[in-house]
């Protein structure tokens, strides 16, 4: 009588709470009127957050002007030849920024209820439960900030050629003048 009453009072609980999933729990032969729970709980919670701030600036100013030539009051005057003036500018930059690496250690965090066990043989007006609670908790947090600022100022004159005053004068020219610019910027943010 003694170990029928023990047998009847017996409640079998198990908890799992593993690190990597869960172990099979089995029970059994626990005898009649017994009351046998199998319980997991997991939680996981993963939370990432990224802050990309990325500047790039380039000022640029350049003047760039050729000399005056003249040819002046002479009986017989040369020629007056102005040289070139030309200005150049030339900015370029690159950034790359990956994020993704964190994402992947989202799913590597996760929990899964896996094989749970079993109960089985456990006689007559026995109470029997396997239940299982899983919750995953992912937040994902992206701050990008891009700022390009690109300031360009060019000044570019070609000097004064000439002649003059002269009884026999050449021939004046001016050099050419030129200015030129260029800007690529290339941001790549991956998230």
């Amino acid at each position: 009588m003694t170990k029928q009453l023990i047998r009847a009072a017996a409640t079998t609980v198990l908890g799992l709470s593993l690190t990597a999933g869960f172990a099979a729990a089995d029970v059994s032969n626990t005898g009649p009127s017994s009351h046998n729970t199998v319980t997991s709980t997991s939680s996981s919670s993963t939370h990432v957050k990224n802050n990309n701030n990325l500047s790039a600036h380039n000022s640029n100013y350049q003047t760039a002007t050729s000399g005056k030539a003249g040819v002046y009051h002479n009986t017989t005057g040369g020629d007056a030849t102005s040289g070139d003036a030309s200005a150049d500018n030339s900015f370029s930059a690159t950034a790359t920024v990956d994020n993704s690496a964190g994402a992947g250690s989202m799913s590597s965090s996760s929990s899964n209820a896996g094989d749970l066990g079993s109960i089985d043989t456990t006689g007559p007006n026995s109470y029997n439960k396997i239940s299982s609670k899983v919750t995953n908790k992912v937040e994902v947090t992206n701050n990008n900030n891009l700022s390009v600022s690109n300031s360009n100022s060019q000044h570019v004159s070609s000097g004064n050629a000439t002649v003059a005053g002269n009884t026999t004068g050449g021939s004046a020219t001016s050099g050419d003048a030129s200015a030129s610019n260029s800007s690529s910027v290339d941001f790549n943010v991956t998230n």
